[in-house]
């Protein structure tokens, strides 16, 4: 048992160490074994705060990591001006992070699950980190490979419901981080700013059945959120070191100002977080309304552009 212990121990300073130079940021990426050993601290005044952000429900009740309350991303949207999965108004957003235990005193474990692409359950995690992050919580980690990855390192899932105390929010949030659709265009263009689309090159290119309009904002590049994520597990990260001269080739280095969107807001909150809290970009925003507002917004007269290639590559 001791030797288990150590070898976990071991194993989670290496994975740890691999996610420089941020790994011991206040909002970054953990190991389920870490997060496990947090979890179960005899302490229970020093436990995390555990959310598990799925959309699905039933998922919630066939399993999860111990001590998570379920806080379903898309409960934090909905319709505004006709236009569908907006965030809500800050009095409505807080009371849903209250109703879910968040806590500026406390660290935040948040998770979904994890399988090869289609999956994409890590959006709706790093949509709920942004959320935190906007509304101020500084303290949060994303563990890495979700549920999925629990179950490889043989931890048990548990199924008893847990609800967290009502929470306490910090005075002052980080409105900063987001970007609205003014931001977006007084933004490209400009030397040293750069704007990304996190959906699928097809989307960017406008070849799908999705959207109302087709294509991306002019002067957007396509880098899409699953080339930063491990092939058989899209909520597990690739290190930084390793997708580091992807990103260069891009264009999206540390010393340009970046703004990300898609089509919900969900990629291009991935993005935000590993390019601010894995790879440590110091100017990194999410425009909230995303494809689906631009296309509405003016009577449907803001440019769009069809085609392209993905960068960097």
């Amino acid at each position: 048992m001791i030797m288990k212990n150590i070898l976990l121990t071991l194993a989670a300073a290496t994975w740890l160490a691999a996610f420089t130079p941020n790994a011991f940021a206040d909002i970054g990426v953990i190991s389920p074994a870490e997060a496990k050993k947090l979890i179960e601290n005899p302490d229970a005044a020093k436990r995390p705060i555990v959310l598990d952000t799925r959309g699905g429900y039933k998922d919630y009740f066939r399993g999860h990591l111990p001590t998570a309350h379920h806080l379903e991303f898309d409960t934090l949207r909905g319709t505004d001006h006709a236009v569908p999965v907006q965030y809500l108004p800050d009095d409505l957003t807080k009371a849903l992070l209250l109703r879910a235990g968040v806590d500026k005193d406390r660290l935040h474990l948040v998770y979904a699950t994890g399988a090869e692409l289609p999956n994409d359950e890590i959006l709706s995690t790093s949509m709920v980190v942004y959320v935190l992050e906007k509304f101020g919580v500084q303290n949060i980690k994303v563990v890495d490979g979700g549920l999925a990855e629990w179950k490889k390192q043989g931890f048990e899932p548990a199924r008893d419901y847990f609800g967290n105390p009502p929470g306490k929010l910090p005075a002052k949030g980080n409105p900063g981080v987001a970007a609205n659709v003014d931001d977006v265009q007084k933004h490209v263009g400009k030397p040293g700013n750069v704007l990304i689309d996190a959906r699928p090159l097809n989307e960017y290119q406008g070849d799908d059945d999705v959207w109302l309009r087709k294509g991306h904002i002019p002067g957007a590049i396509s880098f899409h959120w699953a080339r930063l994520m491990e092939k058989d597990n899209t909520h597990k990260f690739k290190p930084f070191a390793e997708v580091k001269a992807e990103l260069e080739k891009a264009g999206i280095t540390k010393d340009k100002n970046i703004i990300a969107y898609c089509g919900t807001s969900r990629e291009g909150s991935l993005l935000l977080f590993y390019l601010k809290h894995v790879a440590g970009y110091p100017n990194v925003r999410l425009y909230e309304g995303a494809w689906k507002e631009y296309v509405w917004l003016k009577n449907k007269s803001l440019p769009a552009e069809t085609g392209g290639q993905a960068a960097g590559k």
